[in-house]
């Protein structure tokens, strides 16, 4: 595996209210050098440019981030916030408070919103008939059915509204901060809301936690009764054997898709939304996936224990903690691009550290994007040696060090601003 050569510049090291961060620039010297020591294998790719209003690929065992464009912007999501109504009823099946066997009643408010009456996507279950979750989650999955997820809302909470506060509080607690839930299918509402980027973390998550029910969304088809329905989801029906997982349009949406592509020991998470047409969102599947598996090669920025850089501690012997990545290599993932690549790194922490430090503890993070194409990438910062507890006496001199590094570099921001 090629190895960048990396440089730190330690004096863009800055303290910041409540986080202490320490910035570098890294100049990755790629491609033409006397030993090429950083060029991929393969032919090179260029810059993705993408007819989705909002996309994110990420990588799925790195987190690394390949391509992201207006990734936080909150906008209505359609059908794909039902993936937040699967990961409530898969939570609920996991905890024993539903049965796969058990039947379910699909009332006359969720045949009349969500079944054919509604003229949106539907399972048509007939109004007051009672199917199974097994068949409910399948009328989700497979044919996005509103009156399947009206159906399961109201069995598991008494009503949409409920189930929605309750999508919400699942929501926050798996780190989702900004999505906005208030209904179980993801028909038009003004504060029903989500960004790319959580629509990736929601994909993470249910690919983390519920491998077993994961599989369902790679079925490309679900015979309910007299009725064949087909996976319309490109990662699904298109050449491009994904194995998930949702669709979704409205008029204020435009066409999205999020789906999930596995090959070899590489597996992507893709989200698009905003696109124009069922035929630019198939298309767009396949392009974007295709130039990501393509485009990146690892690249190793650290040796196995090496030292990464240093965090500061309060109240510890040392006043300082070396950083590693852990006894495996630091790599990251960068475009192949045939030309020389910047990257901007930082390493974060919340600080300062407070003694007592275990080695192997994990203390910090470090950042790197490619100033050319934004890719970022996140590793986790290990501490490299144990750091005891200091004395009642030095922990005092520490502390008198530590306001008056804070007060210099406050001083040294407001000159910044004014000049």
């Amino acid at each position: 595996m090629p190895r960048l050569v990396v440089a730190f510049n330690s004096r863009l090291a800055a303290l910041v209210v409540s986080m202490v961060v320490i910035s570098a620039i890294v100049m990755a010297l790629a491609g033409a050098g006397p030993a090429g020591t950083a060029r991929a294998q393969g032919a090179p790719v260029a810059a993705y440019k993408t007819a989705a209003k909002q996309a994110i690929v990420v990588d799925y065992e790195t987190g690394a981030i390949l391509f992201q464009q207006n990734a936080d912007a909150l906008v209505p999501p359609a059908s794909m916030s039902k993936l937040m109504t699967l990961a409530v009823v898969f939570k609920a099946l996991r905890d024993g408070k539903l049965r796969l066997d058990e039947e379910v009643l699909v009332s006359e408010d969720a045949w009349r919103r969500g079944g054919a009456p509604s003229r949106t996507s539907a399972m048509f279950v007939p109004v007051n008939t009672k199917v199974t979750v097994e068949e409910l989650l399948q009328g989700i999955v497979v044919q996005s059915g509103n009156d399947a997820s009206i159906a399961l809302a109201e069995r598991l909470a008494g009503s949409e509204p409920a189930f929605a506060k309750m999508m919400e509080a699942e929501a926050r607690r798996i780190g989702l901060t900004r999505a906005t839930f208030r209904n179980a299918t993801g028909l038009p509402h003004a504060e029903h809301l989500m960004t790319a980027r959580e629509l990736a973390h929601l994909t993470a998550y249910l690919i983390r936690e519920f491998p077993d029910h994961y599989k369902r969304f790679g079925q490309t088809e679900f015979k309910f009764r007299k009725h064949l329905f087909r996976n319309r989801n490109p990662f699904v029906s298109a050449d491009i054997k994904g194995d998930g997982l949702k669709t979704g349009f409205t008029q204020a949406s435009g066409y999205g898709a999020v789906g999930s592509v596995a090959r070899g020991d590489r597996r992507l998470i893709v989200v698009l939304n905003g696109l124009e047409t069922s035929i630019s969102r198939r298309d767009e599947a396949v392009k974007i996936t295709e130039w990501a598996f393509k485009g990146f090669s690892p690249y190793q920025l650290f040796a196995g224990g090496e030292i990464v850089g240093q965090a500061r501690v309060w109240g510890g012997e040392s006043f300082y903690v070396p950083l590693t990545g852990g006894d495996e290599p630091v790599t990251i993932l960068l475009s192949r691009l045939p030309m020389k690549q910047r990257l901007a790194a930082e390493i974060t922490y919340q600080g300062p550290l407070k003694a007592p430090i275990a080695k192997g503890q994990r203390v910090a993070t470090l950042r790197a994007r490619s100033i050319l194409t934004n890719t970022v990438n996140e590793v986790p910062l290990y501490a490299a040696e144990d750091v005891a507890e200091a004395s009642v006496v030095r922990r005092g001199l520490d502390s008198i060090a530590m306001f008056a590094f804070r007060w210099v570099a406050d001083q040294a921001a407001g000159l910044v601003e004014k000049l």
